[in-house]
């Protein structure tokens, strides 16, 4: 499945001169606080650096799935700092002050016409209860794959490993979710899947069965390295990600259980038509199905299914429709067949009977809206007594809450899910 952004931030740092004769060394560090609007609310966190010449100042959200997003257009001048970051939709434009002997940033956060102020206020110690990190190497398939190990300040003996998802995403799109269950207790594992991050191999050329088995390698090595025995690992997965997680189960039988989030319960060839179509139902109104049609012989191509050149005669065909023009062709000669799209995970949740998490959110528009109903007939076949399915009201693909809030321009995990995903697997029976 494709790798689809929802919120990018722009990777620019510009650096700024300070001409004040002040020494600003105690400036730098952590600080931390709570930014509110009405009923929103969030915790944030700005890391400042300085080196000889310039600023570098990082922002944090875990609720955001934010990570050391590095500000843009830093400007410093005596007690004042300010910044932007930039997502697809919105400018963030941060001004900022120090006070009480730098112990403290009181600033404002403008988008659109809201301003919000907030105060964050500097740690000099490490956070209670966070976890420490540790980032490592392991051979699979004959490749070098990076990732990091998150152990907990509080060890409950219990191992999470966060498979990989689709395209050419790091470790970092799970970062900060590995950091929230290892806030919980469990030792947490995130890698760099083949070809992404700094992993060596290629994700694009790899078969599904390719990619699991890389997985399955890494949860071979994470148990080794850390001495949790299997039978105390889960695993858990999101989209494309959540399609492995059958095959995974089915080829480590003494794994302690499943989560998938957002899975389809179909091909991904048809998970991302069904999200193609999605996007421009209201653009192409009465057409949409006759446009989705042609479409899916656009990604059937990709897959491998129809050759070149019997797509040429299906564009010659539809050039005089009125929808034509809004319908995606790519490049015919930079086509690269990914076969990916042709796996489906329901032949796998036949088979497993390891208790499994099916969670899908009732407002994403990626996978088939039927998808829950697909696998849990798997699961019946499979016999399976130990699967629960949970459907989150107003959460997205990526379990983000798309409900009213009072600052509608940060997207946050839904509220309930992480204790959806903790609470299922509290009262899993306990393995001896």
């Amino acid at each position: 499945m494709r790798k689809f952004l929802y919120l990018i931030m722009t990777v620019v740092i510009i650096s700024c001169n300070n001409n004040s004769k002040q020494d600003l060394s105690d400036r730098s560090g952590r600080y931390i606080g709570l930014f509110k609007k009405g009923s929103f609310e969030d915790s944030i966190v700005f890391e400042m650096e300085r080196d000889s010449t310039s600023w570098k100042v990082f922002f944090s959200s875990l609720e955001q799935n934010a990570n050391r997003i590095p500000f843009r257009e830093l400007e410093a001048k005596d007690d004042s700092i300010n910044f932007k970051l930039q997502s697809d939709f919105h400018t963030y434009s941060f001004k900022n002050l120090w006070v009480n002997n730098n112990s403290e940033l009181r600033g404002s956060l403008t988008v659109d016409t809201m301003k919000v102020p907030y105060t964050l206020y500097k740690t000099l110690s490490v956070i209670k209860g966070a976890p420490v990190s540790e980032d490592i190497s392991f051979e699979t398939n004959d490749l070098m794959l990076n990732g990091t190990i998150y152990y907990p300040s509080k060890d409950n003996k219990k191992g999470l490993v966060i498979v990989t998802s689709s395209g050419n995403s790091d470790r970092s799109a799970s970062r900060a979710e590995a950091q929230l269950f290892a806030k919980r207790g469990y030792t947490t594992f995130i890698y760099d899947k083949r070809g992404t991050g700094i992993s060596e191999g290629n994700w694009s050329q790899a078969s599904i069965e390719e990619l699991a088995s890389d997985d399955i390698n890494a949860i071979k090595w994470f148990t080794e390295k850390t001495t949790i025995p299997i039978k105390n690992i889960g695993i858990k997965g999101s989209s494309q990600g959540a399609s492995k997680i059958p095959y995974i189960l089915n080829e480590l039988k003494d794994l302690k259980y499943g989560i998938a989030v957002s899975c389809p319960g179909s091909t991904l060839l048809e998970s991302d038509l069904n999200y193609w179509k999605n996007r421009n139902i209201e653009k192409l109104e009465d057409n949409i199905e006759e446009a989705t049609n042609f479409e899916r012989k656009v990604f059937e191509t990709i897959a491998g299914e129809n050759s070149i050149e019997a797509l040429e005669k299906e564009i010659n065909a539809a050039k005089s429709k009125a929808w034509f023009n809004m319908v995606w062709i790519p490049n015919l000669n930079e086509i690269e067949i990914d076969r990916k799209l042709k796996y489906s995970p329901l032949p796998y949740f036949e088979k497993i009977k390891q208790p499994i998490l099916i969670v899908q959110g009732s407002m994403d528009e990626i996978i088939p809206e039927d998808s829950y109903e697909m696998i849990t007939k798997s699961l019946e076949k499979a016999q399976n007594k130990a699967y629960e399915i949970i459907l989150l009201e107003g959460a997205s693909h990526s379990m983000y809450d798309v409900g009213q809030n009072d600052f509608p321009y940060w997207s946050k995990l839904h509220t309930k899910y992480i204790s959806v995903l903790e609470n299922w697997i509290n009262h899993l029976p306990v393995t001896n």
